[in-house]
């Protein structure tokens, strides 16, 4: 593939709805992509020459849900983590995580920084998971860290640029995403890399999240390889 984006960001829509279509429970659209999609994406998207494919995988907002549902992811993260990670670290692909994650339970946010380390050094793919995560969040958060530095006078707010204020956000080494696609049809970004997403072109397929394939990671990538980026000019 010529124009290969080196970032791709993906926003995980509509599992609840592929499982209600489906008959299924709800939590069976997010055990699919934890268990059927994922791995083969990110494994795809190496051999396509992909460096870094971002994965929302719990929004700020997500915690709204009701408790049942909530619980039921909680232990798919579990599961993930425990073994389909495990086989990602085992295939080499570096695994990096944006998003407060201070706020899951405490054996879910020590085997998160658990499987960062391990993986540091992997180098084949970086798997981005977005976990807790706001575009509006992390910009607070990244304000507050900010106005930390200015007391020390680590930082002068009078000189603060762009460029040295993305080095407050949680993708301070990561670069902008090429291409950010939403599944399930819904044309908006929902708060998703609000600083990060500026010259990011955007697709916005109908398929679910659990019916994406590498197939239809190809179609993204073609469809992406025919526009032309002109950054503002």
């Amino acid at each position: 593939m010529n124009n290969t984006p080196r970032h791709i960001a993906i926003i995980m829509d509509g599992n609840r709805r592929w499982a209600k279509e489906h008959k299924l429970p709800e939590l069976m659209g997010h055990k699919r992509v934890a268990d059927d999609i994922l791995e083969p994406l990110i494994e795809h998207g190496a051999k396509s020459g992909i460096q870094y494919m971002t994965f929302w995988a719990w929004s700020t907002e997500n915690w709204k849900r009701t408790s049942e549902e909530v619980h039921g992811i909680m232990n798919i993260f579990r599961h993930v983590i425990k073994k389909n990670w495990k086989r990602l670290a085992e295939k080499g692909v570096r695994i990096r995580l944006i998003g407060d994650i201070s706020k899951f339970p405490k054996d879910i946010e020590q085997s998160l920084l658990d499987v960062v380390e391990e993986t540091k050094n992997n180098t084949r793919i970086t798997a981005i998971f977005a976990l807790n995560y706001g575009g509006r969040d992390e910009i607070v958060r990244a304000i507050k860290k900010v106005a930390l530095a200015s007391k020390s006078q680590d930082i002068i707010l009078d000189t603060l640029t762009p460029a040295a204020f993305s080095l407050f956000l949680d993708t301070a080494d990561i670069p902008d995403p090429e291409l950010i696609i939403r599944t399930g049809g819904e044309k908006r970004l929902s708060g998703f890399f609000l600083w990060q997403s500026q010259y990011s072109e955007l697709y916005f397929p109908s398929f679910y999240m659990p019916d994406f394939t590498p197939k239809r990671l190809d179609e993204a990538i073609e469809e992406y390889e025919k526009r032309k980026r002109r950054f503002g000019m």
